[in-house]
C-alpha cells in the first residue's frame, strides 16, 4: 500500500498529538483536593463544545479530543481513581483558564490536585480525560469503553446515546 506524502504527515501530525497528550499527563491523579475557580490553572486552549451526531453536543479539548469521564471517579469531592495503566490509555485532562473555555458555563468548571501535584480539570466535579485510542480530533473511540467512561456533556453528564463496549475495565 503506498501513502501519500500528505497522508503520511497527517499520520505524523495524529501520532505526535496523541504521544503528547499520553505524556503529558500520564501520572497519578488520584487523591488529592478539588477547587472551582474562574481561573483553574494554566492559559493553554481550553475546552469547547461541539454537536456530534451520536452523541448529542459534547466536550473537546483545545486540540479537538473529546473528553471523556470514569464512572469509578467522584464528583464531590472531585477525586480520580485511574492511576497506572488505566492513565496511560487515559490521559487526564491538564487544567486551563476559564477564559480559554468556550460553550460551558464557568462556574461548573474546577480542579482536582492529584498527588504528583498536576492539576486536572473537572467539569462538575468529575475529573476529565482523553483516550489514547482516540487517533484524531474529533474521534469518539472511548465512548462506552468497559461500560465506565463516556464522552461528557457541557454540564457534565455523560453522553449516552453511544453503545458501551462488552466487559473489560476500561483500559
Amino acid at each position: 500500500m503506498t501513502v501519500s506524502p500528505r497522508g503520511r504527515a497527517a499520520a505524523v501530525v495524529a501520532f505526535a498529538a496523541s504521544l503528547g497528550l499520553a505524556l503529558g499527563a500520564c501520572g497519578p491523579t488520584s487523591g488529592g483536593s478539588s477547587s472551582s475557580s474562574s481561573s483553574v490553572g494554566t492559559t493553554a486552549a481550553g475546552p469547547h463544545t461541539v454537536p456530534d451526531a451520536a452523541l448529542g453536543t459534547i466536550v473537546e479539548n483545545g486540540k479537538g479530543f473529546t473528553l471523556y469521564r470514569f464512572d469509578l471517579d467522584t464528583a464531590k469531592p472531585s477525586a480520580s481513581h485511574c492511576t497506572g495503566q488505566c492513565a496511560i490509555q487515559w490521559p487526564a485532562t491538564p487544567a486551563v483558564s476559564a477564559s480559554n473555555v468556550t460553550g460551558i458555563d464557568h462556574k461548573l468548571l474546577g480542579t482536582v490536585t492529584g498527588t504528583d501535584g498536576h492539576q486536572q480539570l473537572t467539569l462538575d466535579g468529575w475529573p476529565l480525560y482523553t483516550y489514547a485510542q482516540d487517533g484524531k480530533p474529533g474521534d469518539t473511540h472511548g465512548q462506552g469503553v468497559g461500560g465506565t467512561w463516556w464522552a461528557v456533556t457541557p454540564s457534565g453528564a455523560k453522553a449516552m446515546t453511544g453503545s458501551a463496549s462488552p466487559g473489560g475495565n476500561g483500559y
